[in-house]
């Protein structure tokens, strides 16, 4: 007997917040992912920066570290979003998205800048958007795919 039953999705946020742009664009994503109906429980690490502890120090470096693994494992699926600082993609963000696909999670990337993408991150992609605000209204019970058709460097 199958069950019609199907728990909705626990998403791990994969983003820079280090300017008030990107700040904006996280919160924008926190907001539509809240809405969505088939997500339980959203992880975003900039709620977890353990501020009772000196930034930068051995203790805090290994509890960010260990608690943001800790709910990359414990994740259905990562959404990122894809940004620049100068002229690179954010070095955290790229790990995270490596080290979801290692892990064979679907990983849903946002690139509201439309820059070019690098090969590794196109194609590791389950579904490519243009705006946050779409995944307001994707079902992460289907997953349907959507992949990245742009060109690649």
């Amino acid at each position: 007997m199958e069950s019609s039953i199907t728990r909705n999705v626990r998403v791990f946020i994969a983003s820079p917040f280090f300017s008030e742009e990107q700040v904006d664009r996280v919160q924008r994503l926190e907001q539509s992912l809240m809405r969505n109906p088939y997500v339980s429980e959203i992880f975003s690490a900039r709620f977890h920066q353990f501020e009772h502890l000196e930034f930068g120090s051995k203790e805090w470096r290994r509890k960010v570290f260990r608690n943001d693994l800790r709910h990359l494992r414990r994740s259905d699926v990562l959404v990122g979003i894809r940004d620049f600082e100068g002229k690179y993609v954010d070095s955290g963000t790229a790990f995270e998205i490596g080290y979801a696909h290692a892990m064979r999670k679907p990983i849903l990337l946002i690139n509201e800048k439309n820059s070019v993408m690098n090969l590794m991150m196109a194609d590791s992609l389950h579904a490519y958007f243009t705006s946050v605000e779409e995944l307001e209204t994707y079902d992460f019970h289907r997953m349907p795919k959507a992949p990245y058709e742009g060109p690649v460097i």
